[in-house]
């Protein structure tokens, strides 16, 4: 196994691991079993633009195994127009594999993410990551390819930074800068998942001051 390959396979666990603390915080810190995380996730009210998302990329996934073909003409690829860095988040190219995790995945974080950021600015981070790391994919990182798991490393490098100036003990917030440290990693080794983990840190850290600042101005 090559150094490339140890950092990879460390950075991922930098990003699931307190990507998961996240989510059960979302759900209210507790231990609990798959189905009854759905369904704290998904409690009233319902956060339907996340429902939305899940539901755009389920469906996407149907398309791209009933018809393989759509994927040639919506991921990125060289010399492909710019709009396929937005393209590129819908179909998941490296296989079932990716495509269920990446569902899966977008199941649980997106609806920590909307309650969180609320139902304008959650897409946005999705968005703004994904297409900033499909577009530095295409500009020559990893020109071919696709999938929406830059979008979400996007929305929890938001959730980890957003979260970081909150007080607590040391241990509790060290925990979610593993991630950003973790993008810094894999974009010196070129992989598109660090762009979509360091737009995302930008992103919730600019709202969490901008909260900051309003709730300043409301108390002022």
């Amino acid at each position: 196994m090559t150094l490339h390959t140890v950092l990879l396979y460390g950075c991922a666990a930098a990003v699931v691991v307190p990507g998961t603390k996240i989510v059960q915080a979302g759900a209210g810190a507790r231990r609990v079993n798959p189905a009854e995380l759905l369904r704290i996730l998904w409690r009233r009210p319902v956060p339907w633009v996340a429902a939305a998302l899940v539901v755009v990329m389920a469906a996407m996934a149907v398309v791209q195994t009933a018809v393989p073909s759509a994927m040639d003409h919506l991921q990125r690829e060289p010399g492909a127009p710019w709009w396929r860095a937005l393209t590129a988040l819908l179909v998941q190219t490296s296989g079932p594999l990716q495509l269920t995790f990446n569902l899966a995945a977008i199941v649980v974080i997106a609806p920590v993410a909307q309650r969180r950021f609320g139902p304008v600015w959650m897409p946005l981070i999705f968005l703004a990551s994904g297409a900033t790391a499909q577009a530095v994919s295409m500009a020559g990182w990893s020109p071919t390819g696709g999938g929406d798991s830059v979008a979400l490393c996007g929305l929890l490098g938001a959730l980890a930074t957003a979260q970081l100036p909150r007080p607590a003990p040391l241990a509790p917030r060290l925990l979610p800068a593993l991630i950003p440290a973790a993008g810094l990693i894999l974009c010196a080794l070129g992989n598109n998942h660090g762009v979509g983990i360091l737009a995302g840190c930008v992103l919730g850290a600019c709202l969490a001051r901008l909260r900051v600042r309003t709730a300043v101005r409301l108390a002022e």
